[in-house]
């Protein structure tokens, strides 16, 4: 197939979520008393969140291969038919150092395709998006990419450790998304990253790695999440954070050939409430164009397709609706791209190069 005349679809989508839930009042007393329940739904946004069980559906790279099973289940694909699998399974999984995609790939029979991790933290879902498309548009002979994985963080966090406050909402599930080259609906357009290294170190597990390795003494510590340094951290994602998703939002608009007027519903990552209120204005929209996951918490990467499908069952994505994802993740990183759902009318890569607006 021509490059000049390619689109990229997306085919349908899956989710896991577990059975287990906590609530607002079950963090407020993990905090010790120093968030109250008030608090912990008007400010951070969290009335409940998806907690894994101890059951072994539970663990990162099974619910990953369980809504890949899923989306298979909703498009009817034949999982014979996928070329490769972009895995955005977190790196807090059931084994260190096993190749979560390659248990995908056994898990649902996708035996022509082969597979790899990616990892951009939270960005992961949105960068893996952009990376299948590139791959399918450049190679003559891919056509079907899976993007899935599974997400528990939450297992990280210390709720005594107040400076965490903005990763309470942690919460765990998976999901799946499939992109087909050729597939003229549902088409994923431009996509923009943004990174900022200086930050890099300021927050993660500190304690489990080269620098920092396990003893008998620190074992409580060990891949917990830790601010090793709030001051740099939260200055530097006070001042740029919203300007640089702002600029993502608008450089991924630039390369779709659209404006912030086209955006029918913000496809966005779970935040505390008041950012995600200042996002919409800043961009025009009302919050009926987005849906607030303060029953769902942050599930990491899996954010965006989990808003997807509930955009589409709610019927604030259709035909015709023109979507924007967005996302965010440690390290630091800002994604954003956008997505024209339902049956698109054939754009030449051709005019989009005149337009300035080619996403490769």
């Amino acid at each position: 197939m021509s490059k000049e005349k390619v689109n990229v679809g997306i085919v349908g989508l899956g989710i896991y979520l577990p059975k287990n839930k906590m609530t607002a009042k079950e963090i407020s007393e993990a905090t010790q008393g120093h968030w109250a329940e008030d608090a912990v739904i008007n400010k951070l946004g969290i009335v409940e969140k998806y907690v894994p069980s101890a059951e072994r559906c539970d663990g990162t790279q099974e619910m990953g291969a369980l809504a890949a099973l899923d989306c298979l289940k909703n498009t009817g694909v034949d999982p014979m038919d996928i070329d490769a699998i972009l895995c955005i399974t977190e790196e807090w999984k059931e084994y260190p150092l096993t190749t979560s995609a390659c248990y995908v790939q056994d898990r649902i029979g996708a035996k022509n395709a082969w597979g790899i991790d990616v990892q951009n933290r939270c960005c992961t879902c949105v960068s893996a998006m952009k990376m299948a498309k590139d791959m399918l548009i450049a190679d003559d002979e891919m056509n079907m990419v899976l993007v899935c994985g599974g997400y528990r963080n939450c297992d990280l966090i210390d709720y005594t450790d107040s400076n965490l406050s903005f990763m309470y909402d942690l919460a765990a599930g998976g999901g799946a998304i499939l992109l087909k080259k050729g597939y003229n609906k549902n088409l994923l357009l431009g996509t923009h990253l943004m990174s900022d290294g200086s930050v890099v170190h300021t927050c993660g597990a500190e304690v489990g790695g080269i620098l920092n390795p396990a003893t008998p003494e620190n074992t409580d510590e060990v891949f917990k999440l830790r601010l090793m340094d709030s001051p740099k951290m939260k200055g530097l994602l006070n001042t740029v954070s919203m300007p640089n998703w702002l600029h993502c939002i608008d450089e991924a608009l630039r390369k779709s050939g659209m404006t912030r007027a086209d955006i029918d519903y913000l496809d966005v990552l779970h935040m505390k409430r008041s950012g995600h209120k200042g996002l919409l204005a800043d961009l025009g929209l009302s919050e009926d164009q987005s849906i607030y996951l303060e029953n769902y918490g942050h599930v990491g990467q899996i954010d965006q397709i989990l808003s997807l499908k509930l955009a589409l069952e709610q019927g604030k994505v259709k035909d015709g609706t023109v979507l924007s994802m967005i996302a965010a993740g440690i390290g630091y990183t800002w994604a954003a791209n956008v997505i024209k759902w339902g049956d698109a009318e054939y754009t030449p890569q051709s005019d989009l190069r005149k337009r300035g607006s080619l996403d490769l």
